[in-house]
């Protein structure tokens, strides 16, 4: 891929350290340890969707790379996105689809923690499997402790800070939850803006080069969860669930690692930008269409799940 010189305000990346800190943190809030524990209780559904998240999506992302032999920058991309967690806003687009909310908030609270270790592990890998991206990959020569470290910072420390304020003041936690979910969406989303708004030129001239891809790399996630889900004989709303966990990926998280260890790789930069804003629209019209039709849980109870 010929070079494609992007304008980013060095302190971009700060602010975005703190954005995904930010909605980590909001999301840990209503998170328990009994949403842990559930796994372990009710591990079925949850385990499941961990699979698909952490081992069949990258698989099925490397093999697709290498088959399609799509260029290295952009596959290194695709490779990252298949590597991140579930995006913080699964839990509010499982209860929209009426979905299993007590599956998805199970299944965040694991990956989140999870990733910490799961995300530089899978990217490393598979990066290195395929071997269009490896020579790439060993150019960069990336510090696998410094990704690990640096994941850790955005995700586990937010995740259990929040744990322990929500537990703390949980009267509090009422009041914030909701507006810091909808203020860190709304700043990452300008965040976004901003740099489409700044590039705008070099976005429309490799529009063709990654707007399929991240349309395509996200109709896999989100049939990696559904079968996932189908093919174990899950309920509906849990297959539900683990659909818009698997589907909606943490793409901030992405940019974050992208701004830090690759600034230079611009292919990856598209993917993951335009992988952020995708996936909400994707993930919204499946959460209306699927609100529309019925699931295996009682009203009442979806009532109480949605008040909670």
């Amino acid at each position: 891929m010929e070079a494609v010189h992007l304008q980013f305000d060095p302190s971009s990346l700060v602010l975005i350290n703190l954005i995904v800190a930010l909605m980590m943190f909001g999301v840990s809030l209503e998170l328990r340890a009994d949403d842990f524990r559930r796994v372990l209780r009710e591990p079925k559904a949850p385990v499941i969707g961990l699979l698909a998240q952490f081992v069949l999506l990258p698989a099925l992302t490397c093999l697709a790379t290498w088959a399609l032999d799509i260029e290295p920058q952009l596959a290194l991309g695709m490779l990252l996105v298949a590597s991140c967690p579930g995006g913080s806003f699964s839990n509010i687009m499982t209860w929209m689809a009426r979905g299993n909310v007590a599956v998805s908030v199970s299944m965040t609270a694991v990956s989140s923690l999870a990733a910490s270790v799961m995300t530089p592990l899978n990217f490393g890998l598979y990066a290195w499997l395929n071997p269009q991206t490896r020579p790439l990959l060993t150019e960069i020569a990336m510090d696998p402790l410094s990704l690990l470290l640096m994941v850790l910072l955005v995700l586990g420390v937010p995740l259990v800070l929040g744990m322990f304020v929500g537990r703390r003041f949980p009267q509090l936690t009422l009041k914030v939850e909701k507006p810091l979910r909808v203020f860190a969406l709304l700043v990452m989303l300008a965040f976004v803006g901003l740099a489409f708004g700044r590039n705008w030129q070099q976005f429309l001239e490799y529009f063709h080069l990654f707007f399929w891809l991240v349309v395509a790399h996200n109709a896999l996630a989100l049939g990696c969860g559904y079968f996932s889900g189908r093919l174990a004989g899950l309920p509906v709303a849990d297959r539900r669930a683990v659909t818009l966990e698997v589907g909606i990926q943490n793409s901030a998280l992405g940019l974050v690692i992208v701004f830090t260890f690759f600034p230079q790789a611009s292919g990856m930069l598209l993917i993951a930008a335009f992988w952020g804003c995708w996936h909400l629209v994707s993930g919204l019209s499946l959460a209306l269409l699927w609100s529309r039709r019925p699931t295996d849980i009682p009203a009442s109870k979806l009532a109480a799940v949605g008040d909670k």
